[in-house]
């Protein structure tokens, strides 16, 4: 029987005509979609903060900083400026880290095209975030924020896709969820190829919740994975026990705060992403986990607050960091119990090591 031919890693050839499309954030996921967007024939613009990065991207087609080794398409082009991001774009996809995205998302308001809603928007940026009325999540946050004909016409993509490799061709699956589902549909074909599958769903807070709260989860399966290493008390079974509780967390948050479509939490969004976000190399929320154990990294930091006021100095962002206390925040609103959750946040808050907060958890379901 003749071998397998393997699927090709080899950069596409971009398609002879597209659309003009910008984004908002040249990190390693805004860039690995600019990238997938220019070999789908798509003339993209891609807003980056700093002039070296801009530079490196149009001048020698590469994000060393963010995506080293991948070659990117001459279609791609980087600007300091937003707005070159938005004027004349059909799309307009915001990547922008979740602590960062309203004041970048406020530098394009005043573009004609996002003024009249000729942009459509899609938001590709996890997290919540922290407003006057409370933690919120991030369409909800830009409906608000953004020309009111924009409401209920946001479209959300997220889903297990590591920037390492949807930068590389690796097939990879995605979910765009809009109340409007012909925009769902229209992000679906900027966006699929025949490595990037792209799946419509009418669940917008299901999957913002499936996306944000898997961080939280993932620094506390790190935690239990660096335990792992030095324990004969915890394995792979511990692991698996860890990820299933995780994911009753985030449907029970999810349907506490209006998830429409339980089968968003056994989807590609739901258990697909938390499955990639914890057990990869390269999830950072996982990374962040390992190092609160193996290299103390919490230790000059006073508490969860502190961590977050100066999480630039970790030289990553593990989003489920301020995420962990904005979930716990709201499920004590709702009154749910969330023990993975909230021990992640007791964590960082410097309550309670790691070791006890998972014999803690551990000896709470043995009775």
């Amino acid at each position: 029987m003749p071998a397998r031919k393997p699927l090709s890693r080899a950069p596409r050839k971009a398609k002879p005509s597209g659309k003009r499309v910008g984004v908002l954030g040249a990190g390693a996921w805004g860039t690995a979609v600019a990238k997938a967007l220019a070999e789908n024939g798509h003339d993209v613009t891609i807003w980056a903060r700093e002039g070296e990065l801009a530079a490196a991207i149009n001048e020698r087609h590469e994000n060393g900083a963010y995506l080293p080794g991948v070659a990117l398409p001459e279609r791609l082009r980087a600007s300091t400026e937003p707005l070159d991001a938005a004027n004349g774009s059909e799309a307009l996809f915001i990547a922008v880290p979740s602590p960062y995205m309203l004041q970048t998302v406020k530098r394009v308001l005043t573009s004609p095209d996002i003024m009249e809603g000729r942009t459509l928007v899609a938001v590709l940026t996890k997290g919540f975030v922290a407003t006057e009325r409370g933690p919120r999540l991030i369409v909800e946050t830009l409906e608000d924020y953004l020309p009111g004909f924009y409401r209920g016409n946001l479209v959300y993509v997220s889903g297990p896709s590591h920037a390492e490799e949807v930068s590389r061709g690796l097939m990879t699956g995605l979910a765009a969820a809009s109340v409007n589902g012909r925009n769902a549909i229209r992000v679906r074909e900027l966006l699929q190829s025949q490595s990037l599958l792209v799946f419509p769903s009418l669940d917008v807070i299901g999957v913002q919740v499936c996306g944000a709260v898997k961080n939280v989860v993932a620094i506390a399966f790190g935690m239990l994975d660096a335990l792992k290493a030095e324990s004969d008390a915890f394995g792979d079974n511990t692991e698996s026990m860890l990820l299933a509780a995780g994911l009753n967390e985030i449907q029970a948050f999810g349907q506490a705060l209006g998830a429409t479509h339980p089968e968003t939490f056994t989807s590609i969004a739901g258990v697909g992403d938390l499955d990639v976000t914890c057990r990869s190399i390269h999830g950072r929320n996982r990374r962040f986990g390992r190092e609160i154990v193996q290299k103390g990294v919490l230790a000059p930091f006073a508490n969860a607050a502190d961590l977050i006021a100066r999480i630039g100095e970790l030289g990553y962002l593990p989003e489920g960091a301020p995420a962990s206390g904005f979930v716990d925040r709201l499920a004590a609103e709702k009154r749910l119990s969330m023990p993975i959750c909230r021990g992640v946040h007791r964590i960082l808050d410097k309550e309670l090591t790691p070791r006890e907060f998972i014999e803690e958890y551990l000896g709470s379901l043995s009775g």
